[in-house]
């Protein structure tokens, strides 16, 4: 069982000692259990320490494992997310089609009790307390905020996505966004939705909501949740819980000082003058592949233009910047004039590509495709069983993954 009060450790063997303790089985059993034997992987998947492939590749030396195992199918939403990002780019972040009502019927801002965890609703006062104090937050719990956020409270997915995806240590934003509209309606055929009863059978006491505004049946929830049936709260009896409310953290848009990055000055152009240059980025913290030339240069960047726009709680920007000190010779705070004039004289600049930065790098570096786990999927696949169809196509088994791509 993962330990949510503690942030993974931010390096590659961490994160290999976490596969290790990754049972699929236990895994397809409990999955749905807020302490369930789920993987905990997800930062590094985010971050790029690990990737899909080598996990599975992993797994399969251990057991075989069925091409549609609960924990496969969940790698396939992660790559199916990231397909639907390389064909709507900057559309993922509107939604993809009409939802329940129309999107102008939803608030704009986020209501202060969500963000103080003092909505009176322990599901959701827990949720944001844990994601406040450890980054972290189990996928049910996801989907219950989300629903509670955009059909209870009418506030617009983006805006509760845009939030959520702040504090995640592992926010990735074509899963987070995407999600949301899954939740949402506008991603889906129809909203999901969840009660008092589920978050019983799945949530520790604590978490347990009955007497709240989600002790509703969900043909109430449906009703209310297309605008039918106004929202009259039901507050939880008092004893039921003891929250206190919590500080959001603060967002930064630049990394803390004590990081000590630094901007590259005409110094540094004339030192990579003539020089090989492998970038590490936050999407990627691993270390450089073989068969790069000898002295190779190994630089970490931030590009500052993401961050103006998506900034980082600090507890985040320490995270990813202890696995780039473990990688880099230095690292640059930069924006893409100033990256663009160190790397000029460059012999040649290399990178992953990774859609949060690629419209920054592609003009200035080589970049290498992420390794994918599943067949490429040419045509826009609008739903996840009709990309699942297409990308397991003539698979048998999870091995057969291996061999298709």
């Amino acid at each position: 069982m993962i330990d949510w009060s503690a942030s993974p450790s931010p390096n590659r063997t961490a994160a290999l000692e976490r596969l290790a303790g990754v049972d699929p089985a236990k895994y397809a059993r409990t999955r749905n259990f807020l302490d369930g034997a789920v993987t905990g992987l997800s930062p590094y998947f985010t971050h790029g320490l690990l990737t899909l492939r080598e996990v599975l590749i992993a797994l399969l030396r251990r057991e075989p494992l069925a091409v549609d195992h609960k924990l496969v199918y969940e790698f396939g939403w992660r790559e199916f997310f990231r397909h639907a990002w390389s064909h709507e780019g900057q559309g993922i972040l509107r939604s993809l089609h009409p939802g329940p009502l129309p999107d102008d019927a939803y608030a704009t801002e986020l209501p202060f009790d969500i963000r103080r965890a003092t909505t009176g609703v322990p599901v959701i006062d827990q949720a944001v307390g844990t994601l406040y104090r450890t980054g972290n937050l189990h996928n049910h719990a996801r989907m219950w905020l989300a629903s509670y956020v955009v059909h209870m409270r009418k506030v617009h997915w983006r805006v509760g996505a845009d939030w959520l995806v702040a504090h995640l240590l592992d926010g990735d934003l074509a899963s987070n966004h995407l999600s949301w509209q899954w939740v949402a309606g506008t991603g889906s055929h129809k909203p999901y939705l969840f009660n008092a009863d589920n978050v019983a059978r799945y949530a520790p006491s604590a978490w347990h909501s009955g007497g709240s505004v989600m002790d509703r049946s969900y043909e109430e929830l449906e009703r209310i949740a297309r605008g039918e049936r106004s929202l009259h709260n039901r507050s939880a009896p008092a004893d039921l819980f003891d929250w206190e409310g919590q500080a959001e953290p603060t967002l930064l848009s630049s990394p803390p000082p004590e990081l000590s990055l630094r901007t590259p000055s005409g110094a540094a152009a004339q030192h990579l003058q003539g020089r090989d240059v492998w970038l590490v980025h936050p999407w990627a913290l691993r270390a450089a592949p073989p068969g790069l030339p000898r002295e190779t240069l190994v630089i970490g960047v931030y590009p500052r233009e993401h961050f103006q726009l998506w900034p980082w709680p600090e507890a985040r920007w320490r995270w990813v910047d202890t696995a780039m000190a473990e990688l880099t010779t230095e690292r640059w705070w930069v924006d893409a004039s100033e990256l663009a004039a160190a790397l000029g004289g460059a012999a040649s600049v290399r990178s992953v590509a990774d859609p949060h930065v690629a419209h920054w790098l592609e003009p200035l570096a080589r970049l290498d495709k992420e390794p994918t786990l599943f067949a490429p999927v040419a045509q826009r696949c609008r739903s996840f069983s009709q990309w699942w169809k297409r990308a397991t196509r003539g698979a048998e088994n999870a091995e057969d993954l291996l061999r298709l791509i």
